[in-house]
């Protein structure tokens, strides 16, 4: 069982957009600031026409701040899904800022985690 410091710390990002490659930029801007569950060559998988795509990847957000995410050209908004512990969703949701434009589009609150849903799309 997982200890309580690293459920407050882990920050799983689901991604849906139109192309692939879009998720990739996202997931490596955000790996360069966060250590993730996925390594620099797994890419997201090809998209099914006509199907949705969710890409998702878990990030250990720490207290530190990771300073600016590189800034990352999009060919299309993405929407991301962000969940974990409060404190961690801030600081990635405050690191994603730094390289997109984000709106939030909505939010769920419970006892120990937070979820928002956010669009990012070019500064």
């Amino acid at each position: 069982m997982a200890d309580t410091e690293n459920q407050d710390t882990l920050v799983t990002v689901a991604l849906t957009g139109h192309s692939k490659d879009d998720a990739a930029a996202v997931f490596g801007a955000l790996r360069e600031a966060f250590p993730s569950d996925r390594g620099a060559d797994d890419t997201p998988q090809t998209e099914i026409p006509g199907r949705p795509t969710v890409w998702t990847a878990s990030y250990e957000v720490l207290d530190a701040s990771p300073g600016d995410l590189r800034t990352t050209r999009l060919s299309a908004p993405v929407k991301a899904t962000v969940q974990g512990g409060y404190h961690a969703v801030d600081l990635l949701r405050t690191a994603l800022g730094s390289a997109f434009s984000v709106e939030e589009h909505g939010s769920a609150m419970g006892d120990q985690e937070k979820e928002l849903e956010l669009q990012l799309e070019n500064r």
